[in-house]
């Protein structure tokens, strides 16, 4: 292959920890969160269809041409960004809207990780994807064995990325997948935790009112605490936790910095489809969630009306990260001028909305 540019090492390495968050977060959601129950999932899981459907289609009816490629740039919500913007609200926001937003953004993050692992691959090697799905396999029988060791993990997550690159499946797709075998379950249990930490602070050797050295007998028992501290975290929640700080202060920035610049010149439309339709993404979601409650299908959450909802639903149409991203797999440096068009309606409906 060709040198690894920077704008590469962000968009296809940095990225896949991005999207191995993202993964984590959707992990969480259906195993104990929102996603877990059906008829609770199932409101906003119509949001998040309702949030793809209406902005693909509001695109393909004002971009036509070489432009229709970009259809699935205005159909990703951007959560972290969502989120923070709902939390400048404080306490008047209910938990159940907070919840509703989190939990149709991650489906909404779904759909948007299909669409790029399905129409925005290459040629697909198959070798390699078939080494990739063996070392899934591996880690997953790893884990259920009760390893717990992130590094290791983390490392054989990498070498799963470099055959998805060699592969033509985007490699930012092995990331998602990787949260998937990474277990959930801790080894020991709260209660067990709390019980094993009394008996080694009942046997801890006294120390001396001037001793600030510890004996090896305290540093030992030291050591069983940190053990079991690690055992009591799973894998999963662990790495959520340390890769939040890394993905907020790293990562997004740095993709931002890569990707957001736009080349203000006479060529192309200010404001455009592109613009439109993730301005207007919003009408999707609060459609598809009004014909879902006025049907019966599933009830309105407790705490929520149509008009935080209308607030909510506007919340969805901002789609900062994954929407630049799928801007540069649409056009690349082969359509600058669309490039440029994305980027700047990306950018201005996301203020829009």
């Amino acid at each position: 292959t060709a040198g690894l540019t920077v704008e590469l090492f962000v968009n296809d390495f940095l990225m896949a920890i991005f999207f191995l968050l993202v993964g984590i977060e959707l992990k969480y959601e259906m195993t104990v969160g929102e996603l877990k129950n059906p008829r609770q999932a199932m409101l906003p899981m119509l949001a998040a269809v309702g949030g793809v459907v209406v902005p693909a289609c509001i695109y393909l009816i004002f971009n036509h041409a070489g432009a229709h490629n970009g259809w699935a740039i205005p159909m990703a919500t951007d959560i972290a960004f969502s989120l923070g913007v709902l939390s400048l609200l404080g306490k008047r926001v209910p938990l159940s809207l907070k919840i509703f937003l989190t939990a149709f953004a991650v489906v909404d993050d779904i759909g948007g990780i299909l669409v790029i692992a399905i129409f925005y691959s290459s040629h697909v090697a198959y070798e390699y994807l078939l080494w990739a799905a063996l070392l899934y396999v591996l880690l997953y029988f790893i884990g259920k064995k009760g390893a717990t060791n992130k590094i290791f993990f983390l490392v054989v997550g990498v070498v799963i990325w470099y055959l998805f690159l060699q592969s033509g499946i985007h490699s930012t797709i092995s990331g998602v997948i990787l949260a998937f075998v990474i277990p959930a379950k801790p080894q020991l249990n709260v209660g067990t935790y709390i019980e094993r930490i009394r008996r080694i602070i009942s046997t801890f050797p006294e120390m001396g009112a001037n001793n600030i050295v510890l004996t090896n007998q305290q540093i030992a028992k030291l050591k069983e605490v940190e053990s079991a501290s690690d055992r009591v975290i799973s894998p999963l929640q662990s790495l959520e936790d340390n890769l939040h700080g890394a993905v907020n202060y790293l990562v997004l920035p740095l993709f931002a910095f890569v990707n957001a610049g736009v080349m203000f010149s006479g060529e192309g439309e200010v404001i455009g489809g592109v613009t439109l339709a993730v301005a207007l993404g919003f009408l999707g979601i609060y459609s598809f969630t009004w014909l879902a409650v006025k049907s019966g299908l599933t009830p309105m959450p407790l705490g929520m009306n149509w008009k935080n909802i209308s607030g909510v639903a506007l919340l969805g149409g901002i789609g900062f990260t994954v929407s630049l991203f799928i801007a540069n797999l649409s056009f690349g440096s082969a359509h600058p001028v669309l490039l440029n068009q994305a980027k700047l309606g990306v950018l201005s409906g996301t203020v829009m909305a």
